[in-house]
């Protein structure tokens, strides 16, 4: 299999120079470290690619962590990821589409990668910055729920479960969420803009601590293992007429406890829920749908708080690592917010102990 190389424009038109003028008087332009790609230049690209017709249209929708592009005609949607230059290897793209495969062959509901007419699932774009890579995936039909309804949140606990018994005890050549390197990291790329001094970052410091003396005891423990999404909540999540639900976005899947997703989706979700009281009830229902599939055993549920809480803590040193993106938003203040919000869900379980319903365990997959 060989993989396709193409040059683009940037997001506005390609640049023809001269831009500076070097020693041996030849004119070449100023390096850039990200760009945004044409979407004409980039739908055309597509459409030759994987033999699509004219009547489709490539629109921008997202420049983030990566770039998401949507194409388009009256009939059909695809999704254009264009992996941001430096951020993923080639070999942790291939296993992140490994799994979705494996995925769609057990008939678990996610966006999935498309091949093009010579069966690469990768193309090679050579942006300003350097090589990208460029993925085709299925459009996740239906819509993002903010504020799920218990229904909802019971068939995300259901499909979660099905993905975790897919992946139990199975592993990609991707990120070990089980290691406290993803901590220890976090917390030194904020170091290059937070004073270690500052009240929230000797907080995360002292949890970091916390948190990976847990997760060297859950290292030497029976904890169920396997690949993990890390990302399950809402706006990775779409619902068509309330049955039909689509897991997408596994950029940042890899291995680790399976409750990480778990404690992860109630973190999120119990900053949406102001109402503490339709919160539970959302617990209740998302964690019914799960157990309705696989079992949780008594320790994993107590460390709920502790799995999203590290998560958070992570996202954090993405964003710090990602500096090229998150510059609109990482301050000091947003600092606060999120440490806040950690500080928040790790108190709130300190007098509230975590309730699952005994309902009965089927055999489902």
């Amino acid at each position: 299999m060989h993989t396709t190389v193409i040059w683009l424009c940037g997001a506005t038109k390609c640049f023809q120079g001269p831009y500076i003028k070097n020693e041996q008087n030849r004119m070449s332009n100023f390096p850039v470290i990200a760009s945004i790609l044409s979407e004409k230049n980039l739908g055309d690209f597509v459409k030759d690619r994987y033999n699509l017709n004219e009547k489709f249209q490539c629109k921008l929708h997202r420049t983030g962590v990566n770039h998401t592009y949507f194409i388009s005609s009256q009939n059909n949607k695809y999704v254009i990821r264009v992996y941001c230059y430096g951020w993923r290897t080639k070999t942790e793209i291939q296993e992140e589409l490994r799994l979705l495969q494996l995925l769609k062959e057990n008939n678990l509901s996610v966006s999935f990668p498309i091949s093009d007419k010579e069966d690469n699932l990768i193309q090679e774009i050579n942006a300003p910055e350097g090589l990208r890579n460029m993925v085709l995936f299925s459009f996740a039909e239906g819509e993002k729920m903010r504020f799920m309804d218990n229904e909802t949140c019971f068939g995300v606990g259901a499909l979660m479960a099905r993905f975790h018994n897919i992946t139990f005890n199975k592993s990609i050549k991707r990120t070990n969420y089980n290691s406290i390197l993803p901590l220890n990291k976090s917390y030194e790329l904020l170091t290059r803009f937070f004073s270690e001094e500052l009240t929230e970052m000797k907080y995360l410091k002292k949890l970091g601590f916390e948190i990976a003396k847990t997760f060297q005891e859950m290292e030497q423990s029976e904890f169920q293992k396997g690949i993990v999404h890390l990302d399950i909540w809402y706006d990775n999540v779409s619902v068509k007429n309330k049955e039909e639900i689509t897991i997408f976005d596994f950029d940042n899947c890899g291995n680790g406890f399976l409750i990480l997703d778990v404690g992860y989706f109630l973190m999120q979700l119990f900053h949406i829920e102001i109402d503490k009281e339709i919160y539970e009830s959302k617990v209740e229902s998302f964690l019914s749908g799960y157990r309705k599939i696989r079992d949780l055993t008594e320790k994993e549920i107590r460390l709920i708080p502790e799995a999203g809480a590290s998560i958070f803590v992570f996202y954090l040193g993405v964003q710090a690592h990602r500096f090229d993106w998150s510059n609109i938003f990482l301050t000091e203040n947003y600092l606060k917010m999120i440490v806040g919000r950690i500080i928040s869900w790790k108190e709130y379980y300190e007098v509230k102990e975590i309730t699952v319903p005994n309902d009965a365990l089927s055999n489902g997959d």
